[in-house]
């Protein structure tokens, strides 16, 4: 199933699941930036809400705001009983710490999954790891190549792998070209997040079984592009537009859903 179909099938599952709900699941989404990128994931995330009947307001606050006051209207919304969850949009200015921020958030309603305290995983690895399964690609034991080690994809997205026991290299911008070229061409799944358009390209003999998931997004002359050159010789490669990020939002939904479970159970 292609990724725009499955999340079309998710979300309609979500909707019947919320209209048997006497109250609504609610988050909240705080913004400080002007960020041109923000703004359209932001639209993207409340249409989302909206379509399964769930409540998402947002709040935008002045790029000119204090960490300290920024950490206040942090802390009414953990406060606040009929809130269910929280998402802080990235990038915030530069007086703000963004580290300080994702630990000011409480962990019960921290649905993007970065405080080190939640139960919920990063939306970006956790909808990767569920398409795949979904999709009945074999994961235990099957050789994973993460290329990218940020805190946001890379570094979970490998800790996910290892629990689906797949054998997990990870390579970054100081794996020799040798090295990268033999973890790649020996990969049964291979995940790039590194910000270069068509880093992957043809010149690797990849496996004709392999998969590629693409979480790379590069903007070129107002067009999106992967990390990933397009129609690569394997078994599944996911498109950008319309891969990850589908699957992104779409985790954001199901972990605020478990959130909303853990606190009306």
């Amino acid at each position: 199933m292609i990724i725009k179909e499955y999340v079309n099938y998710k979300k309609e599952e979500l909707k019947k699941e919320i209209e048997g709900l006497t109250v609504k699941p609610h988050f909240v989404i705080i913004q400080v930036n002007e960020d041109e990128a923000s703004n359209a994931y932001v639209k993207g995330k409340i249409k989302d809400a909206t379509e399964v009947g769930i409540i998402c307001d947002l709040i935008k606050l002045p790029i000119t705001i204090s960490q300290e006051e920024l950490i206040q209207e942090i802390n009414k919304i953990n406060n606040n009983d009929e809130i269910d969850g929280l998402i802080v949009q990235m990038p915030l200015p530069r007086q703000i710490d963004e580290e300080i921020i994702k630990l000011a958030v409480d962990p019960n309603k921290d649905i993007d999954g970065f405080h080190p305290l939640t139960k919920m995983d990063p939306c970006t690895p956790k909808g990767i790891i569920n398409y795949l399964k979904d999709e009945q690609i074999p994961l235990s034991g099957k050789n994973a190549v993460v290329i990218g080690r940020s805190n946001i994809v890379g570094k979970p997205m490998a800790r996910l792998l290892l629990l689906e026991n797949c054998n997990v290299t990870q390579v970054h911008s100081r794996t020799s070209k040798e090295d990268m070229k033999f973890y790649i061409e020996h990969a049964d799944i291979i995940v790039i997040a590194i910000g270069k358009a068509g880093y992957l390209d043809h010149s690797y003999n990849y496996k004709p079984d392999a998969v590629i998931v693409d979480v790379g997004i590069n903007r070129i002359d107002g067009k999106l592009h992967g990390d990933a050159e397009r129609d690569l010789p394997v078994k599944l490669q996911t498109p950008v537009p319309g891969g990850v990020g589908l699957l992104t939002r779409l985790t954001l939904l199901t972990n605020l859903m478990q959130a909303y479970k853990a606190r009306h159970k």
